[in-house]
């Protein structure tokens, strides 16, 4: 089996006054909090989600 290569994605902006898309966004990513770091699969649906909402979320190393 091959190791699936995962990305980190932290939550550092609030979505206070953004479209509710966004926030469906956030949700769906799993954040429930800011400032919270979570660790995806690197796949284009996650890479998508990021690249909608990249004022909200950063990619940490």
């Amino acid at each position: 089996m091959a190791a699936t290569s995962t990305i980190k994605i932290q939550y550092f902006r609030s979505q206070i006054c953004t479209p509710v898309k966004h926030k469906a966004v956030v949700k769906g990513l799993g954040f429930t909090k800011l400032n919270q770091i979570v660790e995806r699969e690197d796949t284009p649906s996650i890479r998508g989600m990021v690249k909608k909402i990249p004022h909200l979320v950063r990619i940490v190393d």
